[in-house]
């Protein structure tokens, strides 16, 4: 049988998820149609990329893709798009939220010239979400799809959706100019494809995560500006240096506030604030950088979390040094307080971005 469609499974942690969802897109697919399935695995720790090798000896239209190094969802997506030979892809969840029944109707509907892109919706008419059980989720993705809509201009009731399928021709072809960041590949592909997509929706009934837990959090919107701000700036100004920069501005509100704290309240001296300033920032940088610049290579735990701050101080030090020393010295020649610590600050900007990048989170 000729193979029509690539269902790619992009996966952290999904290992009890895979073979009961091969089983249900066997049974919705049918015999009439070639399939396989592309899992995507981002090197999960509970063995996912192991059970999908195992599932491909039993079934051979099962393939597995085992990521070191490289994490998130829309690179993932892209892996795919370009491993298979299958003229149609799609991408959809393996936690069991994403209906498998869908894929025949889109896959048919692209087949008939209806549309150049097959989205399932989580808002369109017939669609439901009673099932999910996050109101916070819920608010936060009509905020996203609301705020994609005027950015981009793609008239849809579920552009964040991340259910959907085209051509593969068509992916492959945006390929080279999409951001690959973060989660919402669907607003990439639209965004970067120079004439407007014709769009068909699905209406989904988005069901409760089968097991584990959800990859995404509250900083997801985050993560959604991102993108958007990849394809706007993205080539002028490198988008996770920009994300590094934005944490460090928020460093440099708290970095003042504890110098002037420890300046005019507490009386101590330039030099001792600056450099308790210096300590509290680079805590303060570390933990958001975690949580919203890297956060496709976020670390967890206590043990990893330890490791990680101390990395980060451990490669920030030749940058706190000439912070503290540069600030000090401009400070001590009369310099307004303020300028001098912010001299420092600028200085031992770049070196803190290239090589906590390198050495805390992995080269990217």
């Amino acid at each position: 049988m000729a193979l029509d469609l690539a269902i790619i499974l992009p996966t952290l942690n999904e290992r009890g998820n895979l073979a009961p969802l091969v089983e249900r897109i066997d049974a919705a697919m049918g015999s009439a149609i070639g399939w396989e399935v592309i899992i995507v695995d981002d090197d999960s720790r509970d063995g996912t990329a192991d059970e999908a090798r195992a599932l491909a000896l039993i079934d051979p239209r099962v393939r597995v893709i085992q990521r070191i190094g490289r994490r998130g969802l829309a690179s993932a997506a892209i892996e795919g798009f370009c491993a298979t030979a299958a003229p149609y892809v799609a991408v959809m969840d393996a936690d069991h939220q994403h209906d498998p029944a869908l894929l025949p109707a889109m896959l048919a509907s692209l087949k008939a010239g209806e549309a150049d892109i097959a989205v399932a919706s989580r808002f369109a008419e017939g669609a439901s979400t009673a099932d999910w059980a996050a109101p916070e989720r819920e608010r936060l993705s009509a905020f996203a799809n609301g705020l994609a809509r005027r950015l981009t201009g793609v008239e849809l009731s579920d552009p964040m959706s991340g259910y959907f399928m085209l051509p593969a021709s068509i992916a492959r072809a945006l390929v080279p100019r999409l951001s690959g960041i973060g989660f919402k590949i669907l607003l990439d592909l639209l965004a970067t494809s120079d004439k407007a997509m014709r769009v068909r929706e699905f209406p989904l009934k988005f069901a409760a995560r089968r097991e584990g837990e959800s990859k995404l959090d509250r900083a997801i919107l985050f993560d959604f500006l991102a993108g958007l701000y990849d394809k706007t700036l993205g080539r002028v100004i490198p988008t996770r240096f920009a994300l590094f920069g934005t944490v460090g501005a928020l460093g440099v509100v708290v970095h003042f506030a504890v110098l002037a704290s420890l300046m005019f309240v507490f009386g101590e001296g330039f030099v001792f604030g600056q450099t308790a300033a210096v300590l509290v920032a680079m805590s303060f940088n570390f933990w958001l950088n975690n949580w919203l610049t890297y956060r496709d290579k976020r670390l967890k735990g206590a043990g990893a979390l330890l490791r990680g701050w101390l990395g980060f101080c451990a490669t920030c030090a030749v940058g706190a040094f000439a912070n503290v020393g540069i600030a000090s010295f401009l400070a001590d020649k009369g310099v307004f307080w303020a300028l001098a610590a912010l001299a420092g600050i600028v200085v031992g900007s770049v070196w803190n971005y290239a090589l906590s990048s390198r050495f805390v989170w992995g080269r990217f």
